[in-house]
């Protein structure tokens, strides 16, 4: 059984349904149901949070039963900064993508499987992770 780390984006490709992405977020995130668990974090759960007025509302997209919240493990964020601090050394702009580290670097501490459409820093930072993309 695999369980697979969800992206914000593909979460909210099926909840706006996107005019590009809801058939494949829809179906892969349903393909990803049937190998093993959805695993989100508090990142992903606060990205998504945006479009919806109230918890509840938010709760009946997310239902428990169908994703597992899961805290960011301490390595994980150790591992979140170092590979920010290497993408700033790079020369990456500072304001956006800390977020995706934290999700990459759970990932990778947890050896699950990540459903993302944002492909590159993640397998520039994250090299070993097992990536599920339409790419």
């Amino acid at each position: 059984m695999t369980a697979t780390l969800v992206d914000s984006c593909v979460l909210l490709d099926v909840v706006t349904e996107d005019s590009q992405w809801f058939e494949w977020s829809a179906c892969t995130l349903a393909d990803a149901a049937a190998r093993g668990m959805l695993v989100i974090n508090a990142v992903i759960y606060a990205e998504v949070s945006i479009g919806f007025r109230r918890i509840e509302e938010l709760e009946s997209v997310l239902p428990a039963g169908y994703f597992e919240l899961r805290a960011i493990p301490r390595e994980a964020a150790f591992l979140a900064g170092k590979c920010f601090l290497e993408y700033r050394r790079r020369g990456g702009v500072r304001h956006s993508p800390l977020p995706d580290f934290f999700i990459g670097a759970q990932a990778a501490v947890e050896s699950l499987d990540l459903l993302t459409r944002d492909v590159a820093r993640y397998r520039t930072y994250f090299p070993g992770l097992r990536l599920v993309t339409p790419f």
